[in-house]
């Protein structure tokens, strides 16, 4: 494949927020790979996932995806375990401290992890690394030389640390470490190429600065957007609930991924199937001209997730039973209906049309999984329903149903 069809390929999909970040990088890009094909040489591509959960989900697929398409180019890659870098936390995407886990209950994690890798990544051609092969041989000398090299207003221009020090809450200063630390990855792997998503892009950059202070040339930066959760609000997280993990029995997979809003179903197309983008196309286009249902699009979205992660007769199965749950339910004649012409709050809606007395008693029934919509119970309380109505079933328990319209 010519280098203008492999930099086309490999920068699909890169966001950093700023076109003048993007060219350098895509310039980068270009020069290392004429190289590579010149010396025979593979680039070596590494992406660093933290073990703060026992389980992958559908957001830390989305990096995974960009360094498989490196793998299938021919190139070094490596799956790097953030053994230690958990124990400080990223703070990348928090608007708070992260809870400090444990040794133990790293490692706990992290014993499924490479298993869950490979079903993206090609198991023979991945290296697993741990980075407390080196990060904890560093000497306090060597961490004092290395932050040297950042000042604390960089780290307070973050958003999230900006924000929280204008609130007044505590910003710890081993967060600050975490993006030396990240970066000693970059040196310490002697990286060509680092993946990760978009709100990594300062970590990745510090990697670029601490191989430039180390003698070695800058690894590129590719980042790529965040995948959304089910609410279709917050990025997708365990500890926010909203996730679809990657090992989950294929039935709460197809069900998890037919809760998500239809505002967030060309964003999960993009990022975690394996459409062509102009399949994906044809899907808006048929969406926004009604020749496609929103329904229908979700259901082909739940099946092409399912089948990544299961195989296509799990995803048969998981749909059929999605049907069967869906189809079985006694509904009633003569339902209410309620006209959907702007978006609006699952809690709010409820309450307005009489379901519940308080917010309140709509949030505990959602939490209690006593609310669903065409059968998939919602999981989420700041869950927002998009117009049209498009047919689609309210229930609360098993005797209030609403239809919108």
């Amino acid at each position: 494949m010519d280098i203008d069809k492999q930099v086309a390929i490999l920068m699909r999909g890169v966001d950093y927020g700023d076109p003048q970040i993007r060219e350098v990088m895509e310039k980068e890009l270009r020069e290392r790979l004429i190289e590579s094909e010149k010396t025979g040489k593979p680039l070596r591509v590494y992406l660093g996932v933290d073990p703060t959960a026992p389980d992958l989900h559908l957001g830390h697929t989305v990096p995974m995806r960009k360094l498989r398409q490196f793998q299938e180019l021919g190139h070094e890659c490596v799956f790097l375990i953030g053994d230690f870098t958990s124990l400080i936390g990223d703070p990348s995407d928090k608007n708070k401290a992260r809870p400090r886990l444990t040794r133990e209950e790293i490692m706990k994690n992290a014993k499924t992890y490479t298993d869950q890798a490979f079903k993206i990544l090609d198991p023979e051609k991945t290296i697993i690394r741990y980075n407390s092969e080196w990060l904890s041989k560093l000497t306090f000398k060597e961490i004092i030389e290395m932050a040297a090299n950042f000042t604390v207003q960089q780290f307070l221009s973050r958003e999230n640390f900006r924000l929280r020090y204008e609130r007044g809450d505590a910003i710890w200063l081993h967060e600050f470490f975490y993006a030396l630390m990240q970066g000693y990855d970059a040196v310490a792997l002697h990286t060509d190429v680092q993946v990760g998503g978009m709100d990594q892009l300062f970590n990745l950059l510090a990697g670029r600065k601490l191989q430039e202070f180390f003698g070695q040339r800058p690894q590129i930066a590719i980042t790529l957007p965040i995948l959304v959760g089910t609410d279709g609000e917050l990025r997708m997280s365990k500890s926010t609930g909203n996730y679809i993990g990657i090992d989950e029995p294929p039935e709460e997979m197809y069900g998890k991924v037919m809760s998500i809003p239809d505002k967030a179903m060309l964003d999960y197309y993009n990022l975690v199937t394996r459409f062509s983008p102009d399949e994906i196309a044809q899907i808006e286009a048929d969406l926004k001209s009604g020749r496609l249902h929103p329904r229908d699009a979700k259901m082909k979205l739940a099946f092409e997730i399912v089948s990544i992660f299961h195989g296509e007769e799990a995803a048969k199965r998981a749909e059929e039973h999605f049907k069967q749950v869906f189809q079985k339910r006694q509904l009633p004649e003569n339902m209410p209906e309620y006209r959907l012409e702007s978006p609006i709050g699952i809690l709010d809606l409820l309450k307005e049309v009489g379901f519940v007395k308080s917010k309140g008693e709509a949030r505990r029934l959602v939490q209690q999984r006593a609310v669903k919509i065409d059968g998939v119970p919602v999981q989420e309380i700041t869950y927002t329903l998009e117009p049209p109505g498009g047919g689609r079933v309210v229930q609360v328990g098993k005797r209030k149903f609403l239809k919108l319209v």
